[in-house]
């Protein structure tokens, strides 16, 4: 295989391989042991402008080539992640604080997401045939790539949340420059831009641009050459997003708190196996986290004492210890964070029934927190993105539903029965984009329709739904014979 993997102290603008121009280096480093991994010169407004005039360039030609070839690249791009598992698992252990149960989920996620998308590469070819009210005349509508697509990916799970718009987006006929997280340039960027280039893509078609928000933040959004902005991160960020973007398309995965409802005919075990993972994984810095567990009067004493039991036995420490559960948070404004969140639900009322202090060479372990509360404490109100339940006792189904409804977010929620009927009642009064009956709320599949209601953003990912955010429609009409206007 060739060694294309090395260094990582450079970025791939319009074509080559080099450093940014804003004349600032950023350290990228290990979360657990603080190592620096590698220093990277920063990009400035110069290097986006220059990405965007290449993509631009390069696009209607990638465009025009048979779906095949496109097809064939994406193709051999998921059998390159596949040979590469091993070492790019690596590189999330160390970049992102990723255990190794929890990069080996998103690296399935990633390869599956590339392999569908290169079998959606013929959507951009043919037609449909529509009739018309006039005699004589023929439509047809076409579906075409967007053109160059702008993808802004966040640190948590870097390499799926960049790729889930990479790979379609390029399979589509688009041409994309990415700007991932500032904590994961390599998992998140430099590593899938190393994995397409050693597919044959060609060059220009995939810029990775690596700097501040300060500095291309604003200039990635407001630029006049992307027709499609994909943003994945924080509701606050999407907002000033969509305040900038003008008239261009917008695919926004933004902030979620995800409330998971324990019924009262609920199975408890498989209750508390769902609420645990989905509170938990990966430090509980996921969208889709289990942030509210909602738990029915009848059930929720012993399920409190089962779930706090079950907490307690998970394993924190080093991400490289096949027994860790819970590693370090991406970096100390996140440790803070949390723990401001965690001080300020007790202070409105909230009991800690399970906490500990951080740990760790960089001290940015924290052990999972069990909180008891209502739906107003801090830690229920707000996401939380940490290792961090809250528990909240409800009356009955009603005032469950309700409390899983009163929050601006809407992204991922669950529902736990053993009535499948009743929980399919349930989930479809649930103001969410995704319900699931009798499992976690942390789940993904490339070829389902991925998003969020109300605060939680636009658009959908997966599956034919991220072929309508990557392409456009193109109504051509044909008139077979002399027409008579109405003057």
């Amino acid at each position: 295989m060739v060694d294309r993997y090395s260094g990582f102290d450079t970025m791939p603008i319009a074509g080559e391989w080099r450093g940014g121009t804003s004349g600032k280096t950023r350290a990228d480093t290990d979360p657990y042991t603080g190592d620096v991994l590698t220093e990277i010169p920063q990009a400035g407004k110069d290097d986006l402008d220059r990405a965007y005039r290449a993509a631009e360039r390069a696009q209607p030609g990638w465009a025009a080539r048979p779906a095949a070839e496109r097809a064939a690249v994406i193709a051999r791009a998921a059998e390159i992640l596949a040979a590469r598992r091993e070492e790019l698992a690596d590189w999330l252990r160390r970049e992102a604080g990723a255990t190794r149960g929890r990069a080996a989920m998103e690296l399935e996620l990633a390869g599956a997401v590339t392999a569908l998308a290169a079998r959606q590469a013929d959507r951009t070819e043919g037609w449909t045939r529509t009739g018309s009210d006039l005699p004589g005349k023929e439509n047809r509508v076409y579906r075409r790539p967007a053109g160059v697509v702008a993808v802004i990916s966040p640190w948590n799970f870097p390499v799926q949340l960049s790729n889930r718009s990479v790979a379609p987006a390029l399979a589509l006929g688009n041409a994309v420059v990415l700007k991932p997280a500032g904590d994961t340039p390599v998992t998140g960027g430099l590593f899938l831009a190393k994995v397409y280039e050693e597919a044959g893509l060609p060059p220009g078609l995939l810029s990775v641009v690596i700097g501040g928000g300060g500095e291309i933040g604003d200039a990635m959004v407001a630029h006049p050459v992307p027709r499609v902005v994909s943003f994945t991160g924080s509701t606050p960020v999407g907002k000033g997003i969509a305040a900038r973007a003008g008239l261009k398309r917008l695919a926004l995965e933004l902030g979620g708190n995800g409330p998971l409802v324990v019924l009262d005919d609920a199975d408890p075990d498989r209750a508390v196996d769902a609420a645990l993972f989905g509170s938990y994984l990966h430090q509980g810095q996921v969208c889709m986290a289990t942030n509210r567990v909602i738990v029915d009067a009848a059930l929720y004493d012993a399920f409190v004492k089962r779930f706090t039991a079950a907490a307690a036995g998970l394993r924190d420490g080093d991400p490289a210890d096949p027994e860790t559960r819970i590693g370090p948070l991406i970096n100390s404004g996140q440790l803070e964070s949390v723990r401001e969140k965690i001080g300020r639900a007790v202070a409105e009322g909230a009991e800690l029934v399970l906490g500990g202090e951080p740990t760790g060479p960089t001290g940015q372990v924290l052990p999972p927190h069990v909180l008891l509360g209502d739906n107003t404490v801090a830690t229920a109100a707000e996401e939380v993105f940490g290792p961090v339940a809250t528990l909240i006792r409800a009356a009955d189904e009603e005032e469950a539903l309700r409390i899983a409804n009163d929050t601006e977010y809407g992204l991922s929620s669950a529902v736990c029965t053993r009535d499948e009927e009743r929980g399919l009642r349930f989930a479809h009064r649930v103001r969410a984009g995704m319900t699931h009956l009798n499992d976690t709320t942390v789940h993904d599949d490339a070829h389902i329709a991925f998003g969020g209601e109300k605060d939680s953003g636009i658009g959908r990912f997966g599956g034919d739904w991220v072929v309508d955010e990557f392409t456009t429609h193109h109504w051509v009409s044909i008139q077979h014979g002399p027409r008579e206007y109405p003057y």
